[in-house]
């Protein structure tokens, strides 16, 4: 009898064991929750022994969970694929690939303040006007929100009007000088907003339910992340989204200096993954990128209205 319950207790703890399965960190930017939903659905359904835990953020505070925090993570996806050279080059990652696109656009919905009114000729004077109210993420966060930043400055440059000051300066302890024809932004690290008129959010997404409750009138958001939530938006004009490489020029004439002091210029909005080299799981953290730049992680990216770069493009540590 005794052997029988030994043999038992040691079959159940050989079964509990052939099902534990690898526990796969990713802190992914917000603006990725969609795809990398069905994106872990997919992957986990091709690899049963991998579990994805996904952590959604701003991707400036995704990176930083690792860097500062040391909390354990095999994948990061980044907004701004450029913050993943700049803060995890050489030691937490040795490579990023390019593998996605964004731009930004103006969401509202039918309550929003003049949403009848409002066209890519007026959206700034609207958002101008006393009783509207605008939002976007922290830009020490999250890129949306320093993108934000840099698409005002941009419209500053592109209409030839302070938009600056009348969209930012008055609500917000920001700074900027012109230097020849760029603009250099100073957002210090608490940024605080004066009165009710400008919201700011640790991650872009989190404004989507200040906009249907109708606390805000508008959201400026990427572009997928409009289309995911079915919400009505304005396009900007291609000199000011950061959507469209042939304009990067007219775009890196905007530099904006982040509360850590990290200074980031602006270019096309494009994402970043990296299988980190601290990962506890490198294995499986290589198969989860390789997913998503690959054909399924492709067509997964087009069903959510995101752009894939085909092929991606990958930019390693310089020898």
């Amino acid at each position: 009898m005794r052997f029988l319950v030994a043999f038992f207790l040691f079959f159940l703890v050989g079964a509990a064991k052939a099902e534990e399965k690898v526990i796969l960190k990713v802190f992914h930017a917000g603006s990725l929750s969609v795809p990398f939903a069905a994106m872990e659905r997919a992957f986990e359904a091709r690899y049963p022994w991998i579990d994805v835990r996904r952590e959604p953020s701003g991707s400036v505070l995704a990176i930083r969970k690792v860097t500062e925090l040391k909390k354990p993570c095999d994948v990061v996806a980044s907004a701004d694929y450029v913050l993943i050279p700049k803060m995890m080059f050489p030691h937490y990652a040795d490579h990023v690939y390019l593998f996605a696109r964004n731009e930004l656009v103006l969401c509202y919905t039918p309550r929003s303040r003049f949403a009848k009114e409002i066209n890519e000729k007026n959206w700034f004077e609207i958002l101008a006007r006393p009783r509207v109210k605008w939002g976007f993420s922290n830009p020490n966060i999250d890129p949306c929100g320093y993108r934000t930043v840099m698409m005002i400055a941009l419209a500053e440059l592109h209409y030839q009007k302070p938009l600056l000051e009348t969209l930012l300066g008055s609500y917000l302890p920001i700074s900027w000088e012109r230097e020849g024809e760029e603009i250099l932004i100073t957002v210090p690290q608490d940024l605080v907003p004066r009165g009710r008129k400008v919201f700011v959010r640790p991650k872009s997404v989190e404004l989507l339910g200040l906009l249907e409750s109708g606390a805000l009138d508008y959201a400026v958001e990427y572009v997928s992340v409009a289309r995911q939530h079915g919400l009505r938006y304005l396009p900007l004009p291609p000199q000011i989204n950061l959507g469209h490489r042939e304009e990067e020029a007219f775009y890196r004439r905007v530099k904006i200096r982040l509360g850590t002091g990290k200074l980031v210029r602006g270019g096309p909005i494009i994402y970043g993954i990296a299988a980190l080299k601290t990962a506890p799981h490198p294995k499986e953290a290589r198969l989860f990128e390789a997913f998503v730049i690959g054909p399924e992680g492709e067509r997964i990216l087009k069903e959510n209205f995101q752009i894939p770069l085909r092929p991606a493009q990958e930019i390693r540590v310089s020898p």
